[in-house]
């Protein structure tokens, strides 16, 4: 192998920039050519191509978003797609992929290697640690660090003004941001997909909360949680029990953002190295993981976000403690 490429995929997540650079240099440091992909796969399609060097992934670590931009293709879902984009990798040479995204990513990674030939590694970059395989994903730390930066500054207002605040943060199809955030800033409830939400029993620990004199209220709602988003639940509790003055925040893209934690570059640092050197050793279609603190390798098709539980522990912890 004497030329492979780097490009990032899905969502962006604070810490891929770390990925790109540790993938750019470990290949440089084993003899290898790389070659930047601009816009995803859209870019694999159109042979959105350039030649990196050290150099050309100088003073990137601490920045977020990704320097090779990104995409959620439809072309690359289709087969037509797929063998344009097999022709020019092919006229450029390029023998292997490593690609920083999610599961969706790393399925069309899979469906790509089967049409081309190409083999592909795989660094989990999205915000949401929901795959399987690794115990962090790339800009997690990030997206919880900037929730519960804009959570307790709400706790401020909320105290001020003794209001109750519904705070939505991203988690679509996962808890694990609202979870773990909800529990470091002391949020008196957690509303997340993977744990079904009874309006009437949130009612009554609000009005426990209320006996008890507390100054602010917050809960933390996953956007995908059964219930509906925040705006819905606040309504709902607003038409059953109307004694709080109640507001509803969206944190939104805010989590993408941001420079990355130390623990997101140093965790992207290592998956790229490994990713890289799992490529040039003969590995192909898994995604470079940490579990335990030490690096595994899953393949693709095992690394769907379904797989992912939340901890059940964690809940009833968060239960007892916002009590």
């Amino acid at each position: 192998m004497k030329r492979i490429a780097v490009l990032t995929s899905g969502g962006d997540a604070p810490g891929m920039n770390a990925g790109i650079r540790a993938v750019v240099r470990t290949a440089i440091f084993h003899g290898l050519e790389v070659v930047g992909v601009r816009r995803g796969y859209d870019g694999l399609i159109d042979g959105d191509f350039f030649s990196m060097e050290s150099n050309s992934v100088s003073d990137i670590i601490q920045r977020g978003g990704t320097m090779l931009k990104t995409s959620r293709s439809e072309r690359f879902k289709t087969r037509e797609g797929m063998l344009d984009a097999k022709r020019k990798v092919n006229e450029a040479g390029i023998e292997g992929l490593v690609i920083i995204g999610g599961d969706g990513t790393f399925k069309g990674a899979k469906e790509f290697s089967e049409i081309s030939g190409i083999h592909s590694m795989g660094i989990p970059g999205t915000i949401d640690n929901d795959l399987f395989g690794t115990d962090y994903t790339i800009g997690y730390d990030t997206a919880l660090n900037t929730v519960i930066e804009a959570v307790d500054k709400i706790r401020d207002t909320a105290s001020s003004h003794h209001r109750l605040f519904f705070v939505e943060v991203m988690g679509r199809d996962a808890g694990f941001i609202a979870l773990t955030s909800g529990i470091a800033s002391g949020a008196e409830d957690i509303l997340i997909p993977e744990s079904k939400t009874k309006i009437d029993d949130l009612i009554k620990r609000l009005d426990t909360g209320r006996k008890r004199d507390k100054s602010s209220f917050i809960i933390i709602v996953a956007e995908g949680d059964i219930a509906g988003g925040a705006f819905e639940i606040a309504r709902q509790v607003k038409e059953k029990y109307d004694y709080f003055d109640t507001r509803v925040t969206v944190i939104g893209h805010m989590q993408r953002g941001g420079n990355p934690t130390c623990s997101d570059r140093v965790l992207a640092s290592r998956l790229g190295v490994a990713a890289t050197e799992g490529l040039i050793g003969g590995r192909k279609n898994e995604m470079a993981g940490i579990v335990d603190n030490k690096i595994i390798f899953t393949p693709f098709a095992q690394t769907r976000k379904h797989l992912v539980n939340v901890d059940e522990g964690l809940l009833k912890m968060a239960q007892m403690l916002s009590s």
